[in-house]
């Protein structure tokens, strides 16, 4: 009966999205492309007021007039010479927000709570505690994601993910359980949830220009849940063949890589429309 009540547990929520998903409004941008700028406006006003509105209803005339007597575009177009760069940041984004290694520690807790001492009861409990940290520390990200600007949050969440997993990888090397182990795995997630994990997103669908934004959006969706696959089914192979130490310090090596690539590459979106960053990612 344990394992019915938590598939019908997640019946719920998902109702609870589905009617929350009918007062959803459409896109404003979309609104505007199809010409229908009065609901377009509407939308924007409610969100920014009126002179926010004008300003992005003129930003998006003005960027489809330039863009008339080009193709819209699909995958050849993603894929040419012009947009090459603002794929390739997109891409490693969504791939580094698997590959940086925290949802193992959601979809196998309890292999790494038990290598780090933990009977079955104090296992569930940690699950728990992990849940809660997620969800606590999205909301942090929430808040923060526009004071604080999305490039520095993507290297503050690769930059102490790599410290995190490297200072763990040292404890399982030295056999440490207990406390201190939980504070790390704790500490891993808080950091994952109010970083990588949520901006990753708002990146993603940021940094695209319109005639190629869906496509592109698309892409990379696709390259993150490859991503997440590959996690997911590498862990258990390098756990056996590396160990916990060695699976967190390749996990750290990782993240260091990414925080490089974040610092070298990855423009900062916040306060910028999609036009600004088109003129700033995309080779003419």
């Amino acid at each position: 009966m344990g394992w019915r009540w938590m598939f019908w547990s997640a019946a719920f929520p998902a109702a609870l999205f589905l009617l929350m998903a009918l007062f959803i409004p459409e896109s404003p941008r979309w609104l505007a492309m199809k010409g229908r700028q009065t609901q377009a406006s509407k939308i924007l006003s409610n969100i920014g007021g009126e002179t926010y509105a004008n300003a992005e209803i003129a930003a998006v005339c003005n960027g489809e007039h330039q863009n008339n007597t080009e193709k819209q575009g699909g995958l050849k177009m993603l894929f040419s010479k012009p947009f090459r760069l603002v794929l390739t940041i997109g891409i490693v984004i969504a791939v580094f927000q698997q590959w940086c290694g925290t949802n193992v520690i959601f979809n196998y807790a309890q292999e790494i709570f038990s290598n780090a001492g933990y009977d079955l009861g104090e296992m569930l409990f940690n699950i728990v505690l992990t849940g809660i940290t997620n969800v606590i520390f999205t909301f942090v990200a929430i808040y923060t994601v526009d004071k604080l600007g999305r490039k520095k949050l993507m290297l503050i969440g690769a930059g102490g993910l790599a410290i995190i997993y490297a200072i763990l990888g040292a404890c399982y090397w030295m056999h440490v359980t207990g406390l201190f182990m939980i504070i790390l795995v704790v500490a891993a997630i808080a950091c994952y949830a109010m970083t990588l994990g949520p901006v990753t997103w708002v990146l993603i669908a940021e940094i695209f220009p319109t005639r190629v934004r869906a496509m592109a959006v698309a892409t990379c969706t696709f390259a993150l849940w490859t991503a997440s696959f590959t996690l997911t089914y590498t862990f258990p192979l390098l756990n056996t063949s590396l160990g916990s130490y060695g699976t967190f310090w390749i996990y750290a090596l990782i993240c260091s890589l990414g925080f490089c690539f974040f610092a070298a590459r990855l423009p900062e979106t916040k306060g910028k429309s999609l036009e600004e960053l088109e003129k700033e990612l995309v080779n003419k």
